[in-house]
């Protein structure tokens, strides 16, 4: 949880939030056509060029709404455009296009709980903060990108084992879906208390 609401630890939860968003979002650009599929390539999404990844609401307002609700932000960039049917693999290669994105915040989360676990004792509490909520935030953004309703990145996991009609329900959510995930995290208040619950074990596992 990121208590502190000062003007400093909102910069820092900014310059974390544009970092990871950007690194996550190119590697689904990269995977994509590392697979076979140029579509991100001709929308210049391969890129760690943050203008290129982000969405107004879904990456500015919403985290800012959540950070002051559950002290967690919560978010998602503009997505990355692909052609599940041109990636390798089918609906495997389309699931890791999805999945690269959660799992590079999950590594920048490992990252910084290492340097916070190695090297405890010679960081200033300045720096400690910064690695806590670089943690924190990266923990989030792997968490929520992981819930498995479209458009966010865990659907794609879903759409590579489930049957037919499921893949059709999804399908039709792709347009609406991204509301009923804000609308399920800003009116329904245990589900952003199950994220934010999660969020936090997750992060007291790694430091």
């Amino acid at each position: 949880m990121i208590e502190s609401l000062d003007i400093g630890a909102i910069f820092i939860v900014l310059v974390v939030l544009v970092i990871s968003i950007t690194l996550h979002e190119a590697m689904h650009a990269y995977t994509s056509h590392w697979l076979g599929d140029d579509t991100a390539e001709q929308e210049g999404r391969i890129t760690i060029n943050p203008i290129k990844h982000i969405d107004p609401f879904a990456t500015i307002l919403l985290p800012m709404i959540t950070l002051v609700l559950f002290h967690i932000p919560l978010l998602a960039a503009k997505p990355v455009p692909f052609n599940p049917n041109r990636v390798r693999f089918e609906e495997f290669g389309a699931a890791l296009v999805g999945i690269i994105g959660p799992l590079t915040n999950l590594f920048l989360a490992v990252l910084g709980a290492g340097i916070i676990n190695i090297f405890k004792g010679s960081l200033g509490v300045d720096m400690l903060e910064v690695l806590g909520i670089f943690v924190i935030i990266n923990v989030g953004l792997f968490i929520f990108n992981m819930v498995p309703i479209p458009p966010l990145d865990g659907s794609r996991l879903l759409y590579a084992f489930a049957p037919e009609p499921v893949q059709r329900f999804m399908a039709s959510l792709e347009q609406i879906g991204i509301f009923i995930v804000f609308g399920l995290v800003l009116v329904v208040p245990a589900f952003g208390e199950l994220l934010v619950r999660l969020n936090r074990e997750v992060v007291n596992f790694l430091i």
